[in-house]
């Protein structure tokens, strides 16, 4: 204990000794520490924003039930993969026997034209239950503090029209517009709706295309009592491929023969986006390492020439050459300590700064602005300064080796 005083006191008095280059090297430490602490604060944040989008945005839920081929041979044989009115039935009691369901929502998706009376536009969209949606809505909205206002489906014909499509078709709340698709069977069919809002997507994608229709409206385009899949909501939704698994083997012992995706398979941007964050962070990670492994090195090298003869004065005192390495490895674990705590400061304050800035842009594929939001979290900062603390310690054993192994001759006679 008294000897880990001892090199603890050693460590601090040389780093104060040379002020100048100890400066430089905790605002390395302290540069890099920032980089990696707000990246990954920013990243948070889009991946939190990513979430919600899918889950609420895209309107998957948690979990979706389809039958097995759903995702390929809908679009060649729709009524093949349909739930029929019973098979839905059966499928809904069967889910809220299971604990953590909090409700299940039956879907539709819809394709066809959509006609103002005058032009026609190609559209897709979904047919479902308002008041299951405006709960899902309604939760994340109270959990995220964003705002997330109900959809307006009030009347049985009401209709929700993406913002760039209702541009497009000269419609706004209050007018009236039809819908041309084909039935499951393969007749043309049609149904009058009422432009109750307009709602921004959020994707360029879908977002002059979109239609949002009541349930039993989809039902009636396409001619069919039943669902094309089932959106299920947990109540908790940690863990959820261990809820997936246990839905699937659930509804598998009911005689379903059906697929349960998470909404992360189901979502089209969330995963892709989040590959590309994790590429760009593994670059600036790479870089930052590399810096500040380099800063330490070099420190603790002009250290380790500077004592040289100081080393070998106290080798020839009987000091063993481990204790040579514990010296300057606790000086470097110090610089980085240092290093860390001033990075901890700095990207706490910079973090304030950006979130108070109120600053906004457009992602690339998007067609709505998304706050530029960092969101710092302690334990985030735990494992940063955990790892630096580390670095500097491994980072100073190199010119403590070194030293080490010099004679006490040479040493003692070093100019």
């Amino acid at each position: 204990m008294k000897a880990s005083v001892v090199y603890f006191k050693l460590g601090l008095r040389n780093i104060l000794k040379n002020r100048r280059r100890s400066f430089v090297t905790l605002f390395s430490l302290a540069a890099g520490f920032s980089a990696i602490a707000l990246f990954t604060g920013y990243t948070s944040y889009v991946y939190q924003g990513l979430a919600l989008h899918a889950i609420s945005g895209e309107m998957l839920g948690h979990l979706t039930v389809a039958k097995k081929g759903y995702a390929l041979g809908s679009q060649m044989d729709p009524e093949r993969y349909f739930f029929s009115s019973a098979e839905l039935s059966q499928l809904t009691r069967t889910l809220e026997t299971e604990s953590n369901v909090d409700f299940v929502s039956p879907r539709i998706s819809i394709q066809g034209l959509f006609s103002n009376g005058t032009a026609s536009v190609v559209f897709i969209g979904e047919g479902i239950v308002a008041d299951h949606v405006n709960r899902v809505r309604k939760a994340i909205a109270d959990e995220s503090g964003l705002p997330m206002p109900p959809l307006k489906m009030d009347g049985g014909a009401s209709a929700i029209v993406a913002t760039d499509l209702a541009r497009i078709m000269g419609v706004k709340p209050g007018d009236s517009a039809v819908l041309f698709a084909s039935s499951l069977s393969g007749m043309a069919n049609a149904v009058d709706i009422e432009v109750a809002d307009t709602v921004n997507t959020g994707a360029q994608a879908t977002n002059d295309k979109y239609v949002l229709i009541p349930f039993s409206h989809a039902q009636s385009l396409l001619d069919t009592e039943g669902a094309s899949r089932v959106q299920v909501m947990l109540k908790d939704p940690a863990e959820i491929d261990l809820h997936r698994v246990r839905v699937e083997q659930l509804l598998k012992e009911s005689g379903l023969d059906v697929e349960v995706k998470t909404w992360v398979e189901m979502s089209n941007s969330y995963q892709p986006i989040r590959n590309l964050f994790n590429m760009i962070f593994l670059f600036i990670f790479s870089i930052v390492l590399t810096i500040s492994i380099t800063s330490v090195i070099n420190t603790m090298g002009m250290v380790v020439v500077e004592r040289t003869r100081e080393i070998g004065t106290l080798r020839a005192l009987g000091m063993h050459r481990s204790q040579v390495i514990n010296l300057f490895s606790v000086e470097g674990m110090l610089l980085a300590l240092l290093g860390g705590f001033v990075g901890i400061l700095t990207s706490v304050v910079l973090a304030q700064l950006v979130n108070r800035l109120d600053m906004s842009y457009v992602p690339p594929n998007f067609s709505e602005k998304v706050a530029l939001q960092v969101d710092i979290q302690l334990p985030q900062l735990a494992v940063i300064f955990v790892f630096f603390l580390l670095l500097g310690t491994l980072a100073a054993l190199v010119p403590a080796w070194n030293a080490s192994k010099r004679r006490i001759v040479d040493a003692l006679g070093h100019v």
